[in-house]
């Protein structure tokens, strides 16, 4: 393997104090409800933060698979922005400090890649290290949202781990990341949100404060969230519009509520998206009701938060 090292470049005016935590977020294969992307983007955009380490897009990135963009006004390009992949000091709503390593999932070379940020952790002298995804699961918006928590620190994953399968999932580089730092014994914790299959394909605010209260429960930062909760109930309350129009919708809702309530209350169900019998919900019945749910959320003004 090549020095890890040569992945990215560091910023030689920044000093970063040991004991920091780590938080991490990398957009990629899969981000229900745009948990990932909206925490990430609404961190870098609210806090104060300078770069610390930028990674080289070009060894880690499929340019082909996913193209940069670049704005055409009129006769001429204007505006090019490159993929991004750093790791930021940042200071909470507090000016409590800590690391963000946010951006593009690699495409390459994840090995080295997780070498690279291993060395980094030990190199600044990191506490712990915090991870968010999200996926989709069939799950109602009505309830608060759930997650499966992954890692070494037990009280973490015994408060707030709801859901805790033994399965085998497609693998994203923090994974790796995770699992590597898990055999060094170093303080790590993934947070996976569960987020409605409905709603997945939406930016659904409600992800991004889930992510961030369990990011703060992790990490002790305090992160601003009012701006989002606002957008929260703005964006649930047209749901709720929504489903109210549609029978089926309505029911399907229904049953997802009756399945939840029955799991957290501690019944024979293995998990919240099985029935009695254990069996997943039909997914051709669910299939079918979530294309007639599209096409009716595209017919809605643009001013929904379902329309695009």
């Amino acid at each position: 393997m090549r020095d890890p090292r040569s992945l990215y470049e560091l910023n030689p005016d920044v000093v970063v104090p040991p004991g920091l935590p780590l938080v991490a977020g990398l957009t990629g294969f899969a981000d229900a409800g745009a948990a990932v992307a909206q925490t990430t983007e609404y961190l870098l955009s609210t806090l104060e933060s300078t770069v610390v380490a930028t990674f080289d897009a070009d060894e880690l990135l499929d340019y082909r698979a996913r193209r940069p963009i670049i704005l055409f006004a009129g006769d001429h390009l204007a505006d090019y922005r490159p993929p991004r992949l750093s790791l930021d000091l940042a200071r909470d709503e507090l000016g409590q400090p800590f690391l963000l390593l946010t951006g593009y999932e690699p495409d390459f070379q994840w090995e080295r890649f997780g070498s690279a940020v291993l060395g980094l952790i030990d190199d600044l002298g990191v506490s712990s290290t915090t991870w968010i995804n999200s996926i989709p699961m069939p799950v109602p918006h009505t309830r608060p949202i759930g997650m499966t928590v992954s890692g070494n620190r037990a009280d973490l994953i015994d408060a707030m781990s709801i859901w805790r399968p033994t399965t085998q999932v497609p693998s994203n580089a923090l994974h790796l990341v995770e699992y590597r730092l898990h055999e060094q014994g170093h303080p790590t914790t993934g947070f996976v949100l569960l987020i409605p299959h409905y709603l997945s394909d939406t930016e659904y605010p409600l992800a991004a404060v889930a992510a961030l209260e369990a990011i703060s429960a992790s990490t002790g930062r305090i992160f601003p969230t009012d701006a989002l909760r606002e957008q929260g109930r703005e964006f649930v309350a047209r749901i709720d519009e929504q489903v109210a129009e549609n029978g089926e919708l309505a029911k399907l809702v229904g049953t997802l509520e009756e399945r939840h309530d029955s799991y957290m209350e501690g019944t024979t169900l293995r998990s919240p998206l099985t029935d009695e019998a254990g069996e997943l919900p039909s997914a051709d019945e669910i299939a079918a009701e979530l294309e007639k749910f599209l096409a009716y959320r595209r017919t809605r003004d643009d001013e929904s938060p379902l329309g695009g």
